[in-house]
């Protein structure tokens, strides 16, 4: 059974945030909307709400963070996943090298892979920590070990990285296996780096031989010169609510039916079963579009 909700969108895809931890302290983040999480859920309760997920026909999962290579039941949590649900997962990328071969082992498909700058001063300045060097050795066993295709996460942030984006088209241009996504900052934690991504849309649409609209969000993807372009705006985006089909469940076990909001979320800690699916449906139908 496929659940819709009032607004008639149906939910086909599910993002689990595995933990609140990160080892990096990017100046932007807005840390999935947990602002006091609890002790992170269980892989044997993630293991029941995939099944459940799947029971109505959630048919993708992204795993998230924090960061997710950070938890040491990563790869069974993964093995969990059930037949016929595709599973990804977001990751700064710092530890990705290590882990890429077990992570495809363990049925992952692919990775979106954050990366802010290509610049070592300028990544350590958004991130904190030097480890640029360890996020593209990362991106490169990604490559080897079949994570593909990989998207490239970057948050545009006036001022900081946003001359960059021509340096990041070289980067993935000819390799089909990576996509860039650009991304409009959403206003979190007072941060100030948010820009207007109408001007670099409307370049990159005039500088592109094909242009195609995403089911999802209705983004728009760019094809220009052997590169790969998306860009996502949420903010004030009545498209980008419109065509949503995303449940999210917090590292401590909540369901989110709005990443926007945080007066809605629904406790499924510890729930199994008949009562986990009701609560499931419950979620479904508090959802409602952010920007109408």
């Amino acid at each position: 059974m496929t659940l819709k909700d009032p607004f008639n969108r149906p939910v086909s895809n599910l993002r689990v945030s595995l933990t609140p931890a990160c080892n990096l302290s990017c100046i932007y983040c807005h840390k999935e909307g947990e602002n006091s999480p609890q002790k992170q859920i269980s892989a044997k309760e993630i293991a029941e709400i995939l099944r459940v997920a799947s029971k109505f026909e959630i048919r993708s999962v992204k795993f998230t963070g924090g960061e997710p290579l950070l938890r040491e039941d990563l790869l069974e949590i993964i093995r969990a996943v059930p037949a016929g649900m595709e599973s990804s997962l977001t990751t700064n990328g710092t530890l990705l090298a290590d882990l890429a071969n077990g992570l495809k082992e363990a049925g992952l498909r692919r990775v979106n892979v954050s990366l802010d700058s290509l610049n070592p001063e300028t990544y350590k300045k958004i991130t904190g920590i030097d480890r640029l060097s360890d996020v593209l050795a990362g991106i490169d066993s990604a490559l080897d070990a079949g994570l593909t295709p990989i998207k490239l996460n970057m948050v545009v942030l006036d001022g900081v990285n946003d001359k960059e984006i021509d340096d990041f088209l070289t980067y993935v241009r000819g390799n089909r296996n990576l996509v860039l996504q650009l991304i409009e900052l959403m206003h979190f934690n007072d941060c100030t780096y948010h820009g207007d991504l109408n001007g670099l849309e409307d370049s990159l649409a005039s500088r592109s031989k094909q242009i195609i609209t995403r089911r999802m969000h209705h983004r728009k993807k760019y094809c220009l010169d052997g590169a790969e372009v998306e860009v996502v705006r949420p903010l004030h985006n009545t498209e980008f609510c419109a065509f949503c089909n995303r449940l999210r469940v917090t590292s401590d076990g909540k369901l989110k039916p709005c990443l926007l909001r945080t007066d809605n979320h629904i406790d499924i800690r510890g729930k199994k079963g008949a009562e986990l699916e009701a609560l499931f449906q419950k979620a479904v139908s508090l959802r409602e579009p952010f920007y109408k």
